[in-house]
């Protein structure tokens, strides 16, 4: 049975983190959707994210913030999977350097891993899970790209100083949130998602 949201709807973004919080209205914004965050409902509990798989932490957070709240419920996971390290961080990308870890503390230890290293070949990808009750759907999206040698630009959050996508001369961090929206790994799982709801 496919999913009803009337729009204007609103969905909440199982996140607290401000940046994917902003990244993600701006792309819900032209379809009319109002989005909350777990920021309007403090009294629930933080999802612990340890499920060996994006799609498993998104499916944890989404499952649990639609049974808290009643509200059609979009969680993810991203992973930065880079080739020479085997995929990591991948699961692992926000805690890389240890569970308190800052984005700084991951890049400096993401660029002291691949020192010397040729093959600085990576990609994002992105894991959308949106739970309606029942109702359960996944979403992917990824971008292909690089791990530059040093940090650039001060745009955006994360690892997106040394992530420089295919096709461009620019970090994540040096484009404009729009730019980097047409072409972000997290974009194209959104961009599927609403796919999804205009083709319902």
């Amino acid at each position: 049975m496919a999913v009803k949201i009337k729009k204007p709807g609103v969905i909440l973004l199982a996140s607290a983190n401000l940046h994917k919080i902003e990244e993600l209205r701006q792309l819900l914004l032209p379809f009319g959707i109002i989005l909350k965050s777990t920021r309007d409902f403090p009294n629930g509990e933080e999802v612990d994210e340890d499920q060996p798989t994006l799609e498993g932490n998104a499916l944890k957070k989404a499952r649990y913030w639609n049974s808290f709240t009643g509200l059609p419920s979009l969680a993810d996971d991203t992973g930065l999977e880079v080739e020479a390290l085997n995929g990591r961080p991948g699961v692992y990308s926000a805690r890389y350097a240890g569970q308190k870890a800052t984005y700084i503390d991951n890049v400096e230890k993401l660029l002291g891993e691949l020192e010397n290293q040729e093959n600085r070949k990576a990609r994002f990808r992105t894991i959308i899970a949106f739970v309606q009750g029942e109702e359960e759907h996944l979403f992917e999206g990824a971008c292909e790209g690089e791990i530059t040698e040093n940090p650039k630009g001060d745009q955006g959050f994360g690892y997106d100083p040394v992530f420089r996508p295919e096709g461009y001369s620019e970090t994540f961090a040096e484009l404009s949130a729009e730019e980097k929206n047409k072409i972000s790994h997290r974009g194209r799982a959104v961009h599927s998602f609403l796919e999804f709801m205009k083709n319902d």
